[in-house]
């Protein structure tokens, strides 16, 4: 017999390596073969291949307790044994040995602690019946020992295995550990080892067991002697049988007559109850059938029921009260009678929907009357919404016509009338609950209401607006400023104080403050009164022009019509851009030819004072930009075209002002400060004091133009005479800068153009002095040039050597030049003052010749005495400019 794994020191050694670190002990370790297959009935495995592995038994102890654990081995690559899983045994809740497997040497291991109890347990296989029971005999030990409580065991007797156990342990050697340890005992024979914990058996009982058997096996030892025995009593049992059947015949022949009248009744009432269930199927049968006629007269009575009740309904809905029928009929719109005619048209509009299918069951939707009843009520529908528009558009030309009849409406001589139609607004709002209704009625309807309404309305607001405008022009009083600033012919005394014209920009403020609030109004009732469904124009109580709208009717709030929302979508602030496309298409219509008077007020304005564009820019940018809503569209047109119309006059009156400063350079020779020079420092002052508003970027524009065109000008004038060109720059540029100057420091534009101004002042300065520096000493500097030239070829001790370049030469040079020295400064002095018609820049200039001059003698002094060293007596700066301060 080959020897059990159990005793295989190496592999208990392999076992405590895998595990070393975990302060557990080895107490047992065997070989196993691991499957998860069933037994079949041929006692084969399924069809997974097993899988070697090693069980080991280990315990650790923790204080006074002891933990036992189950742990499965599996062999690594190189053959090396690890850890696969651990079990606690004291989860350990059965032990089953698989009665399929004929060796009996499978078994499983049932723990309570796994997470999925529907995965079928591994299945563990040993080599032989022994080695199963060694491992299961340790298991249960420690179990008891450890835990004091056995496993549930299923498949094999514990009592067998106590048995086995007994026959398996020769000799024992029993080591007890008094304070935590189990009871250990190795079992010994022919070199087997069994390590047990406890007996499942204790002597005791088996005392009790063995007295029990001897009670009831008597002469067990004799196996033929107690065969006999058993085959005596079989047979003395048989023939006791025998007597006691013969003994109870009488008995038995009672019985069976008994037991054949009762037969015979049994059959008499199964034939009774047979007739019975006959006669009873017949009855069920009739009263089901009396059952379900029943029932079927009572569903068709509740039937018949509701549908006198729903053809009732459908006859209320079908009936047309004939008070409703008369107005829908009628021609009469007075104001006495709109309720009813509300009334109708709220009750026709119900009426309509009520026969439509999400509103009407699809059933009735087909049938004939209701087919009948549906074109009746379209019949006076278009016969009300026809006779209602002709009446609305014949109301609208009415109202519109005596106003334009009675002239105390509009602006007469000596009177401005500013426009009121709060009347006729009321008018028109005895009528909107009728729009909205004719609206849910027929959309298409309101097309020809809204031309009507906008070409009668259009009548009336371009006759107030020409009378208000015709009046207006005809009351402001002011006197007619020069168009003419920048001429050069007029003469340099002309009078270039223009009056006071701000009586003009009120003007035409004031027809701003009048119109457009009116406008808007205009626009927002005719939105909310048309049905148009967009938002309110300006809210009440709203801001025009950032301020409160000044045109204010005898109502407080001419956008509410009084009236409330009868279709569901009237309340959505959304709206579409086919709605917001026809009322800006009806708005032009009913605005149209009304920007004509507004030109004209421009035009006049301009007219009398043309600086007056740049006030009324910035009073009309003021007003667009207070116009935010959608449906004032043409409002906004009506201001965006008005400021185009300003700024085209205001740039007509620029490109005017810009020809004339271009005349000039037709003129004859030009000398000292051309007059359009200090005219814009005018004209400059003046435009500041107009600007209002947003009108910043509009004056900034006129100053780039004036500006770029008067120093291309400028350089045109000089460039006739070269000569003089220098001369005439600078006292031009002068003048331009000494102008603007307090206007520059606060105007960022005319900054930009007087700093350019100041550069060029400069470049001129500095080329008119060097021309006069030049003409007095040209021999100076022009041998002073000679050298600076020759000193990038050659070095500067070969330049004496040079032919005209000797010390003779610069002696001579020097006699001829330095020799009368301050006459030639007198000349210099009186050469800059010769052609300098602006006294008062010869100081400047005069100390801006002395310093380019003192500059450039240092740099000759300073090269002659590199070149020639200071052996030559020239005059030192110091003298030089000592005999210019004498002067």
């Amino acid at each position: 017999m080959a020897k059990s794994s159990a005793d295989d020191d190496e592999l208990r050694r392999a076992c405590e390596a895998a595990i070393e670190g975990t302060k557990q002990k080895i107490v047992m370790s065997i070989r196993v073969a691991k499957s998860r297959g069933i037994w079949g009935k041929s006692g084969k495995l399924g069809r997974q291949m097993a899988k070697p592995r090693v069980l080991a038994l280990s315990t650790k102890s923790k204080g006074q307790r002891i933990k036992a654990f189950l742990r499965v081995m599996k062999y690594s690559t190189g053959g090396v044994l690890e850890p696969a899983k651990l079990y606690k045994l004291k989860h350990l809740s059965k032990v089953e040995v698989i009665a399929n497997d004929p060796s009996g040497c499978t078994f499983t291991l049932g723990f309570d602690n796994l997470r999925s109890q529907s995965v079928t347990p591994p299945q563990w296989t040993m080599r032989n019946i022994d080695d199963r029971n060694r491992l299961l005999l340790c298991i249960l030990n420690i179990c008891k020992d450890v835990l004091g409580r056995l496993p549930k065991v299923v498949g094999i007797d514990v009592v067998e295995m106590a048995l086995w156990a007994k026959e398996n342990t020769p000799s024992v050697s029993t080591q007890r550990n008094l304070t935590d340890g189990p009871v250990v005992a190795t079992v010994t024979e022919s070199d087997l080892k069994v390590t047990v914990e406890k007996e499942l058996v204790s002597q005791a009982e088996e005392e009790d067991m063995e007295a029990l058997l001897g009670t009831y096996v008597m002469g067990i030892g004799e196996a033929e002697a107690f065969s006999e025995r058993l085959k005596r009593e079989l047979l003395a049992l048989e023939a006791a049988n025998v007597h006691a059947i013969l003994e109870s015949e009488p008995l038995i022949d009672e019985v069976l007559h008994g037991l054949e009248s009762a037969t015979n009744c049994v059959d008499d009432m199964d034939e009774w109850l047979g007739i019975f269930n006959v006669k009873l199927r017949h009855m069920r049968e009739d009263i089901e059938s009396i059952e379900t006629r029943n029932n079927n007269l009572e569903m068709q009575s509740v039937n018949n029921k509701a549908l006198i009740e729903e053809l009732d309904k459908l006859l209320e809905r079908l009936h047309v009260p004939p008070e409703y029928a008369a107005c829908l009929k009628g021609d009469s719109f007075d104001e006495a009678r709109m309720l009813q005619n509300i009334e109708a048209c709220e009750w026709l509009t119900g009426a309509l929907r009520g026969l439509e299918v999400p509103n009407l069951d699809s059933t009735y939707a087909n049938m004939r009357a209701v087919r009948e009843k549906r074109a009746e009520l379209e019949k006076l529908k278009s016969t009300f919404v026809r006779t209602a528009s002709v009446f609305l558009s014949n109301y609208f030309a009415s109202l519109v016509d005596f106003m334009i009849s009675d002239k105390s409406y509009f602006s007469q001589r000596g009177q401005l009338k500013r426009p009121d139609h709060a009347d006729l607004r009321y008018k028109c709002r005895t009528y909107a609950r009728l729009l909205q209704h004719l609206k849910s009625l027929d959309k298409n309807c309101l097309g020809s209401l809204r031309k009507a309404y906008c070409g009668s309305l259009n009548l009336l607001l371009r006759r107030e607006a020409r009378e208000f405008a015709n009046e207006l022009r005809a009351s402001t009083k002011a006197s007619r400023n020069p168009t003419v600033w920048l001429e050069a012919s007029t003469g340099s005394g002309q009078n270039v104080n223009a009056a006071d014209t701000s009586t003009v920009s009120e003007a035409y403020a004031k027809m701003l403050t009048i119109f457009i609030p009116l406008l808007v109004d205009e626009s927002s009732f005719f939105a909310h009164f048309m049905c148009f469904e967009v938002p309110a124009l300006v809210p009440p109580g709203g801001l025009v022009n950032g301020n409160k709208t000044e045109y204010n009717d005898d109502d407080a709030n001419d956008d509410d019509l009084g009236i409330m929302d009868i279709d569901d979508n009237d309340s959505k602030t959304g709206k579409s851009s086919a709605e917001l496309a026809a009322l800006n298409e009806s708005l032009q219509d009913l605005l149209d030819g009304i920007q004509d008077d507004f030109y004209a007020v421009v035009d006049w304005a301009y007219k009398i004072d043309p600086l007056r564009c740049i006030s009324m820019h910035g009073i009309t940018e003021r007003y667009l930009s207070g116009q935010k809503a959608d449906a004032a569209g043409f409002v906004r047109l009506l201001l965006g075209d008005l400021e185009s119309r300003i700024s085209m006059q205001f740039s007509r009156f620029v490109d005017e002002a810009c020809h004339q400063i271009e005349r000039n350079e037709r003129n004859v020779r030009q000398m000292g400060v051309l007059s359009y020079i200090p005219r814009f420092a005018t004209l400059a002052t003046r435009m500041e004091q107009y600007i209002q508003g947003q009108s910043r970027d509009l004056v900034d524009q006129a100053y780039t133009k004036f500006v770029s065109i008067m120093f291309v000008t400028l350089e045109k004038i000089a460039q006739t005479d070269p000569k003089y060109a220098d001369i005439f720059l600078l006292e031009n540029y002068a003048a331009f800068q000494n102008s603007l100057y307090d206007l520059a420091n606060v105007v960022p534009t005319l900054a930009k153009f007087y700093h350019q101004a100041s550069e060029a002042y400069e470049q001129a300065c500095t080329r008119h002095i060097s021309v006069i520096i030049y003409t007095q000493f040209e021999r100076l500097f022009q041998f002073a040039r000679r050298i600076e030239d020759l000193m990038y070829t050659i070095t500067p001790e070969e330049i004496p050597f040079q032919l005209g370049l000797s010390k003779m030469d610069l002696r001579k040079m020097l006699k001829s030049t330095l020799s009368g020295v301050d006459k030639s400064i007198s000349a210099m002095y009186k050469k800059l003052q010769k052609n300098l018609t602006s006294e008062e820049l010869l100081p400047s200039l005069w100390d801006k010749c002395k310093k380019e001059f003192l500059d450039k003698y240092e740099s000759f002094v300073q090269l002659v005495a590199k070149i020639y060293h200071p052996s030559e007596n020239i005059p030192s700066v110091a003298e030089m400019k000592e005999l210019l301060g004498n002067l």
